[in-house]
This record gives structure tokens, C-alpha cells and sequence, in this order.
């Protein structure tokens, strides 16, 4: 086992990289394990909403930006912010380089066990290698078994099936990202009546590459890649659109409404294993990039005492990266998603036209969890009363 080392940053992805890249920038020895290299490509797509990347003047890390921005319920309803789809290999080596440009280095093996003590944690891997560090950051994603967390009965989670290629004809208009197409001409009664609603997320690459992906809300169970690829295949046709040459096939899932971690262990975490995943939209990067300088400055302010207890320094940092204000909304945020688990296709519909004839200020901060929680209160108001009596009583129920 070599000496401690000042942060180990469990996982490679995104919230790994990130959190590890704002480290180093404060000075931190930090050292990685992962199962794979982080410079492995990632297999996803990462989209942000283009005001939001402007705030943190990242702008160059994105491959597309779209102003023609639809949805569909069925009516089309045209959103006056622009929509980015990040370079996900530029946003990686963004994040990489800073870490490898600082020494950190990155140990293939997966973390099994944890044993916390006074001054700092031991990681012994499932290879039986051991890692002393001051303080040890679980960034592995939702599925850590080393993170504690309450246990609830029903975890949701959002399900997607995409693909990236060519088609025999555009599926969306050009120069056009679709944000939500709840269309549903594709289905007979039945399934539109009885089974989940989907809906389809899209966008023109350009060169005639498309990215079309079927969707649900968060479900518990979620519903299978099976459905949604046969959903996805059907809306094509129905529009006499199929595949011609499939580049690259996207399976995501991921929990909307999984619980906080236990905020007095020793053990800290970033990410999807924080519970940072947005309970309305499902967006992290935003998160990840917004939440770590400041979780970065608790971790090393507290590191910088030789004589502070790891938890301490643990507990500190969790009341940063979970202060009430975001704990209370992040409440309100998955009460409404009980809410609208439960409605069926029309319901949806008529949610989300309420919901984006809001001031647009208003739904893009809702989306982006920047409203303070007095902001979102009158939000979450103003749209009760705005919605049609069907919608309202199933809020209520």
C-alpha cells in the first residue's frame, strides 16, 4: 500500500473527471481507481441547454448548438432558448487533461470494500490492492454499493433507446433539435390508453446525420429498451422514415428519485452516486460543472488541517454539496415526479403545455434546478393554477 495520498476519486466518467480535475486545480494530491481507463470514449450523449454552458463560458466544448428548438403535444410549441449537445471527447479531455497535467493517475481495479479511521479511509479493491487517502469520493455512479443511502421501496428510473446514423428520409426538420415529440399516431388505442407514454428526442447533426432517441419519464419499472426501439422504429415509419446506416446505437438508464446518501458518512460521493441526477429532467452535466468548485473548496479547506478528523472534513463537504435549500428542492422536484408517474398520455400533454407557457426564465430554471426554492414555490403555483382541472386534480391526488 503506498502512502496516503490527499483525495481518491473512485469511478472514470464524467462526475470522476470533474471532480478530480477541480481538485488538482486546488492543489490536491488525488489519485483515481476505476475499472476501465478514463480515457476510454464515453458511450452517451450529453446535452445542456445553451444559456446555462454560457454562464460557466464553456461554450467551445459543444459539437452542436441548435435556436430552432420544438416540442409536440401534439401541437407544436417553439422554446426561445437554444439547446447544445456537447463534444463528448472534448469534454473529456477538458477534464483529463487537467487531471493528467497535475500527475493524477489512475489505478485499474474496483473498489470493494472502504474502512474509514480518524485521519483518512483504506480502499481494498476486489484485486486485494490497498488505498490510503485523506478522504475518499465515490464517483462510480448510481449503482455504488459503498455509499450509503435510506432504502425506499420504489426507486424510478428514465429509460431511452436511441440511434445515430442516416435515414432514408429526415426524421426531423432541418437544423432542428426536438426536445419532447409526444405525438402519438404511431399507437393504436390501446397502447396509448394502457401502456407507458414515450416520446421521442431528436436532433440534426448535419452532413445528413441524425439522433433520434424514444423516451420515457421516470417509471418504476422502467420501460424496457425493447419497447422503445420497436416505439422508436414505428414513429419512423409511420412517417415514412427508416435506417439506413446505424453509426451508433445509445442505451441509457438511469434513477430519477434515488435517495440522498446518508450525509454524516465518512465517505463522500459526486455524481449519479451523490444523488445528483435531476428528479424533472434528468440532467447532470449542468450540475457537475456548477457544484464542484464549491465541494472542491470544502474538501481542501479542510484537507489544509493536518489535525481536522476526515469526517469532519466529510461532514463539511456534504453541507456544502447538499445544503438545505437544494435538499428542500430537490423534495419538491420528486413530489411532482410521483405525480406525473401516474398520468396517462393526454394528461402529460396538457402538463407540458402548461409547464412551457410559463415565463421562459421560469421553465428553463425549473429544468436547470437554478430557481431558489422561493422561485421554484412560484413556479410550481403559477403552474397549478395555469393547468386545466384535470391536470390540477391529479397533482392533488
Amino acid at each position: 500500500m503506498q502512502s496516503p495520498i490527499d483525495v481518491l476519486v473512485i469511478g472514470a466518467g464524467p462526475a470522476a473527471l470533474c471532480i478530480a480535475a477541480a481538485l488538482v486545480e486546488r492543489g490536491l494530491q488525488v489519485q483515481g481507481l476505476a475499472p476501465h481507463h478514463p480515457a476510454e470514449p464515453w458511450p452517451n450523449t450529453f446535452g445542456i441547454w445553451g444559456p446555462e454552458l454560457d454562464e460557466l463560458a464553456l461554450q467551445d466544448l459543444l459539437e452542436h448548438r441548435w435556436s430552432h428548438c420544438n416540442s409536440y403535444f401534439p401541437e407544436i410549441i417553439k422554446h426561445q432558448f437554444n439547446y447544445g449537445l456537447f463534444n463528448k471527447d472534448a469534454l473529456q479531455k477538458y477534464w483529463l487533461d487537467q487531471c493528467l497535467d497535475a500527475g493524477v493517475q489512475w489505478q485499474l481495479g474496483s473498489a470493494a470494500i472502504v474502512e474509514h479511521h480518524a485521519k483518512g479511509s483504506i480502499v481494498i479493491s476486489a484485486e486485494a490492492e490497498r488505498f490510503a487517502a485523506r478522504i475518499v469520493i465515490d464517483a462510480s455512479g448510481h449503482q455504488s454499493p459503498l455509499v450509503q443511502r435510506r432504502q425506499e421501496a420504489v426507486v424510478s428510473s428514465q429509460a431511452a433507446y436511441g440511434i445515430v446514423g442516416r435515414f432514408s428520409a429526415a426524421p426531423v426538420l432541418p437544423d432542428q433539435f426536438v426536445l419532447m415529440d409526444y405525438r402519438s399516431d404511431h399507437l393504436n388505442a390501446a397502447e396509448v390508453d394502457n401502456e407507458p407514454a414515450t416520446f421521442l428526442y431528436a436532433m440534426d447533426l448535419g452532413a445528413d446525420l441524425f439522433f433520434v432517441e424514444e423516451t420515457s419519464l421516470a417509471l418504476a419499472p422502467a420501460v424496457p429498451y425493447q419497447l422503445l426501439k420497436e416505439r422508436l422504429l414505428r414513429r419512423l415509419a409511420k412517417r415514412n422514415v427508416e435506417p439506413v446506416d446505424v453509426i451508433h446505437e445509445e442505451f441509457c438508464l438511469f434513477p430519477m428519485n434515488l435517495p440522498l446518501p446518508n450525509l454524516q458518512q465518512q465517505l463522500l460521493a459526486f455524481g449519479s452516486a451523490a444523488s445528483m441526477v435531476h428528479p424533472a429532467s434528468g440532467y447532470l452535466i449542468g450540475a457537475l460543472l456548477r457544484r464542484a468548485p464549491s465541494f472542491a473548496d470544502a474538501i481542501a479547506a479542510g484537507i489544509a488541517d493536518p489535525e481536522l478528523a476526515a469526517a469532519v472534513i466529510a461532514k463539511s463537504a456534504w453541507r456544502v454539496l447538499w445544503p438545505f435549500e437544494l435538499r428542500a428542492k430537490r423534495a419538491i422536484y420528486c413530489f411532482g415526479l410521483n405525480k406525473l408517474m401516474r398520468f396517462k398520455q393526454e394528461k402529460l400533454q396538457q402538463f407540458f403545455v402548461s409547464f412551457f407557457a410559463l415565463p421562459q426564465q421560469q421553465w428553463l430554471g425549473f429544468l436547470t434546478n437554478q430557481l431558489t426554492f422561493l422561485q421554484l414555490l412560484a413556479a410550481m403555483l403559477r403552474l397549478f393554477i395555469s393547468s386545466p382541472f384535470g391536470v390540477r386534480w391529479g397533482l392533488l391526488l
